[in-house]
């Protein structure tokens, strides 16, 4: 996803430990490579290399607990301030001069009695307020740099696949109904998202010319309307099949069936789900409603599909 709306913050500490569960030390420096932090106990091959938190949110549980933490107690690796960090999402990015981390995820599990603080405090924070991440180009951190947060945006293409749409003999229903459903869906996923759409007629070469241009491009997301029937200019799935690097026919199987237990007719759908080298592409009937239960369902993995499509394995 494309970078976007950068805001800047300050490190405040970096810390280490050598063995995990423990609090963290302060250092007058890091030094981060493609495995994580050097000396560090979670360096390692995983998305869970790096570990920050806000120094704000440590002050503040501090008043309620009545006593002074130190930087590194929480097993932070990176302390900051002046960036929310609980406005973050994975894949948003954190950069410095030289280094740029990727953020994988958004708390974790307490270890309950395994954890220092939980020990002395009977609470941490860490699990609801760390964040962690990945290294992507390592370099030195130390207290006093700028770190610069750079949301991603989903690109998302929205394509109505319809003769008649097309010619003007009644308007597009169902590609606005998604562009407003994924608009929704990511404005509570707290994604920032960029949608376009068209309407196309049913028309091979002009479907296949439209779904290059998202994967040159760089879309994360494309969804068709339209076309996925058996009539006689019904088309859409041949074209995506042909163009796809992976399919993913799980998602659109199960969708037939919850919908064809309700409405036999559902199943004549032959909506596809497929990968388009980093674009997630889903066909969907032209039916408004029908444009509403397919994402419904879709959305409900299309979080994990693109960590996935991104290299990002959180399992």
């Amino acid at each position: 996803m494309t970078m976007e709306n950068a805001s800047e913050g300050i490190i405040v500490s970096v810390n280490l430990s050598n063995q995990k569960g423990t609090s963290k030390t302060p250092v007058s420096r890091i030094e981060l490579n493609e495995k994580g932090i050097e000396g560090d106990a979670h360096a390692g091959d995983w998305h869970r290399q790096v570990s920050l938190m806000a120094s704000e949110g440590i002050e503040r549980f501090g008043k309620t607990r009545g006593r002074t933490f130190s930087w590194g107690d929480f097993a932070e690796n990176i302390t900051t301030r002046g960036i929310d960090l609980s406005s973050l999402a994975p894949l948003d990015r954190l950069i410095s001069t030289s280094v740029e981390l990727e953020v994988t995820q958004i708390g974790k599990k307490c270890h309950g009695g395994g954890c220092a603080i939980f020990q002395q405090v009977g609470e941490c924070i860490m699990p609801r307020e760390g964040i962690f991440c990945r290294v992507l180009r390592g370099g030195i951190l130390k207290a006093g740099d700028t770190i610069t947060l750079r949301r991603r945006t989903l690109h998302c293409r929205v394509i109505t696949l319809s003769d008649r749409v097309f010619a003007g003999v009644y308007p597009d229903r169902s590609g606005p109904r998604a562009c407003a459903l994924l608009e929704a869906f990511c404005e509570q996923a707290g994604w920032q998202t960029r949608i376009e759409s068209e309407v196309l007629p049913d028309d091979a070469e002009r479907l296949t010319a439209a779904l290059v241009t998202a994967r040159d491009t760089g879309k994360h997301l494309v969804i068709t309307t339209g076309g996925t029937g058996i009539g006689p200019r019904d088309i859409t799935p041949e074209v995506v099949a042909h163009l796809a690097d992976k399919e993913i026919p799980g998602i659109m199987e199960y969708i037939r069936l919850t919908t064809g237990t309700r409405k036999p007719n559902a199943l004549l759908s032959r909506s596809v789900a497929a990968v388009l080298g980093k674009t997630l592409v889903y066909t969907l009937p032209g039916n408004e409603n029908a444009v509403e239960e397919y994402l419904s369902e879709i959305t409900k993995t299309l979080p994990h599909a693109l960590y996935m499509i991104n290299g990002l394995d959180m399992h």
